[in-house]
């Protein structure tokens, strides 16, 4: 389903063009693709958040609707201040239903893994997942079942299941997520232990280089 968005045009550009337009709730943004010049455009802050605020996250499919003319549009290059939560900059692509495109989306872990219920945890190799399909068929996120993962097993790429109408582009062999032993914490006894004998070993290099300096300079003061 399509977020309608209505954007406005915007003659200026530079620094101080875009400081107003977040100053007075815009955000600034650039509509491109399919052989049109780049338009510059504005959109609502508060519309813009709740577009991207649905199940499909930032793949939303937008009705970008310009001077009346609606353009099929998905958001590329999302710039946010995370400091503040506020929207710096967006570029919409414009696509067609019948074409389609490369997006990366989301990995969803799903199940519970035997492997961390004996202590594991899971190990994350891969966030995103590069796919091809249709704009109107890009799924939320390819899910990664973790059900049957001892520790020492992994999941690849290969293992994953693509959605109908979905083209799986990531390497195959690459991993996607491990069940893996937890790396031990070092006792404070047994730290405190390693770091004395360092320090022994190191006063003892320290005593037989001063020992060696002094014959040395003892033989050549003989000399």
């Amino acid at each position: 389903m399509e977020q309608k968005l209505v954007a406005e045009k915007r003659e200026d550009s530079g620094t101080g063009v875009a400081r107003k337009l977040r100053a007075a709730g815009r955000v600034p943004a650039v509509l491109y693709g399919h052989g049109m010049d780049p338009l510059a455009l504005s959109v609502d802050s508060k519309e813009l958040f709740h577009v991207f605020h649905t199940g499909a996250g930032a793949n939303v499919l937008v009705d970008l609707v310009v001077d009346g003319s609606e353009h099929l549009a998905m958001p590329r290059e999302v710039q946010r201040d995370h400091i503040k939560g506020r929207f710096i900059h967006v570029d919409f692509l414009v696509v067609r239903r019948d074409e389609k495109i490369e997006i990366d989306v989301p990995v969803r872990v799903v199940g519970e893994s035997p492997g961390v219920k004996a202590g594991g945890v899971l190990e994350h190799h891969l966030w995103d997942i590069r796919v091809e399909c249709l704009p109107t068929n890009v799924p939320e996120a390819i899910e990664v079942d973790v059900s049957a993962l001892e520790i020492g097993d992994s999941l690849r790429v290969a293992d994953l299941a693509a959605p109908n109408g979905v083209t799986i582009l990531t390497n195959p062999d690459e991993s996607v997520i491990a069940a893996v032993q937890p790396q031990m914490a070092i006792e404070p006894e047994e730290e405190e232990a390693a770091e004395g004998e360092e320090g022994e070993a190191a006063e003892e290099e320290g005593e037989g280089a001063t020992g060696e300096e002094a014959e040395n300079a003892a033989e050549q003061s003989e000399g």
